[in-house]
């Protein structure tokens, strides 16, 4: 059964800065290689951060491929003002364990629900079933569509999602007819898989470099001047772990070209308001996704910004106002 646990060194209470920018001052949280709260699901430590009143309609962002609850450090305090907003690390990601077991969509999603069932739901008021509202950036995005997904599908976890939003979301769809299948032989496979380790080991160490980590940021922001110090540590630092590099394997290998997992089925179950918060200069993920969604789900409401794959993190002002907005208007009663 999951368990709630505090850190050692857990503080209760984010320490702050302020961004320096032309537009109004956000604070943002202090990276601490320490984490903040810990939970325990399946055996497993969970790093997360939660501030704001829990009498306020709760909110769950969710980080993308390599990041960490860290990255919603914009996001966070501003949203606390007037929500109970929580931000976990992933299994595998961040500060959270990373496991050397067989990752799939299943694992993040099922740490979703069980987290908003036994975490945010018991910081609750007795008797307030509230139902939480998910934003995920990146494969955070598609984890956040496959939560909701399920959710409105189980009669278990029917009410613990209220809502979801995708920012720029990883997922792949259905393509029109499928390619022909193709049988490998064994001995084929197998020295393709022993390549692929190779190749993905070898990038894994390349890439984990600060100058390299902060490199690759700049080339998904258009403006990079988010790209700092504090940000390149918090990834670094969890690739120091023993197992981050197997962990990064696996991940890869197992969800390279996007979770085996349609879009177009996790649409078809969605019984919640949707929104899509889609940097429109994202080199990795364009906004022909964003319009793919729409033709599948015409309800969901979409705003574009000026922004590359993290608009969260590159334009928070933008971001806030607008989940700010759609909570107000689809979900707050």
């Amino acid at each position: 059964m999951s368990v709630v646990q505090s850190r050692p060194r857990h503080i209760s209470h984010l320490g702050s800065a302020v961004l320096d920018t032309e537009s109004p001052t956000l604070e943002k949280i202090i990276w601490r290689k320490e984490g903040e709260k810990a939970w325990v699901h399946k055996g497993y430590n969970v790093n997360y951060i939660e501030e704001g009143d829990p009498s306020k309609p709760p909110l769950l962002l969710i980080h993308g491929f390599g990041a960490s609850a860290y990255h919603f450090r914009y996001n966070i305090p501003d949203l606390a003002k007037d929500h109970h907003v929580f931000a976990m690390d992933m299994i595998g990601f961040g500060l959270s364990d990373k496991p050397v077991i067989d990752y799939n969509a299943e694992i993040w999603r099922d740490q979703v629900l069980d987290f908003i069932e036994n975490v945010v739901r018991t910081s609750r008021s007795s008797g307030d079933n509230t139902g939480c509202v998910v934003a995920g950036n990146s494969l955070g995005g598609f984890t956040a569509l496959y939560s909701a997904s399920a959710s409105s599908t189980s009669s278990r976890t029917k009410n613990l999602i209220s809502g979801c939003i995708l920012l720029n979301a990883a997922g792949r769809f259905r393509a029109s007819s499928p390619p022909p299948a193709e049988d490998t032989p064994a001995w084929q496979q197998a020295i393709t898989d022993f390549f692929s380790r190779l190749i993905i080991t070898a990038s894994f160490y390349y890439t984990k470099q600060p100058a390299r980590i902060a490199q690759v940021l700049r080339q998904v922001y258009v403006d990079g001047s988010n790209v700092d110090d504090e940000l390149v540590e918090s990834i670094e630092y969890a690739s120091r772990d023993p197992n981050a590099a197997e962990v990064f394997y696996r991940i890869i290998s197992r969800n390279g070209n996007g979770p085996p997992i349609f879009i177009d089925d996790l649409l078809l179950n969605l019984q919640v308001p949707l929104l899509l918060l889609w940097g429109e200069q994202d080199p990795w993920i364009r906004p022909l996704s964003a319009d793919r969604i729409q033709t599948l789900f015409p309800a969901a409401e979409r705003v574009n910004l000026v922004a590359g794959h993290c608009p969260h993190d590159e334009v928070p002002g933008e971001v806030n106002k607008a989940i700010r907005e759609f909570i107000k208007q689809n979900i707050e009663m």
